[in-house]
């Protein structure tokens, strides 16, 4: 049981410095180590496996610092499953947000987009430029008569009020 103890406590400390090596790795590579660190937790869950069930065959002096030390290493190589499967969520995430970055830098975007369609419809109609300059006028005017109407009415409102109370 030793033996296997010891390449597995080994193995572990390898993907804790794996782990480190995660971090720097670049776009193209963090796939590679990502599968390497999984494949090698994949094995220390096997072999954990296999040492359980030689802890249980150990002398009965032995047998509970032999679960201990099983248990100890099964919680190591927990928590590196879930600090890969966090990396790994960072990492899509964060690819991601590059994307939808890239989406939104890749449109073009137009200011007032309905008043240039509305101009090109005029135009396919044949209107004139002056015709559309007084249209354009006279929707800027009706904005304020709608305002100074609005306002208006408030008005009214409030003096009836005043006049019935």
């Amino acid at each position: 049981m030793d033996p296997l103890f010891q390449q597995t406590h080994k193995q572990v400390h390898e993907i804790q410095s794996c782990m480190g090596r995660l971090e720097t790795a670049d776009k193209q590579s963090v796939h590679i180590v990502e599968n390497e660190i999984q494949a090698s937790i994949d094995q220390i869950f096997s072999r954990l496996e296999r040492l359980e069930i030689l802890s249980s065959k150990e002398p009965p002096n032995k047998r509970q610092n032999a679960r201990l030390r099983v248990d100890q290493l099964k919680y190591d190589v927990q928590h590196l499953q879930t600090a890969l499967r966090n990396f790994q969520h960072r990492r899509h995430a964060r690819e991601q947000q590059e994307r939808q970055r890239e989406e939104l830098l890749s449109r073009t975007f137009t200011t007032n987009g309905t008043q240039k369609k509305i101009l090109d419809i005029a135009n396919m109609l044949g209107l004139s430029n002056t015709v559309m300059r007084l249209i354009e006028k006279r929707a800027f005017q009706d904005k304020y008569f709608m305002i100074g109407g609005m306002l208006l009415t408030c008005v009214v409102m409030f003096l009836v009020v005043q006049y019935l109370t």
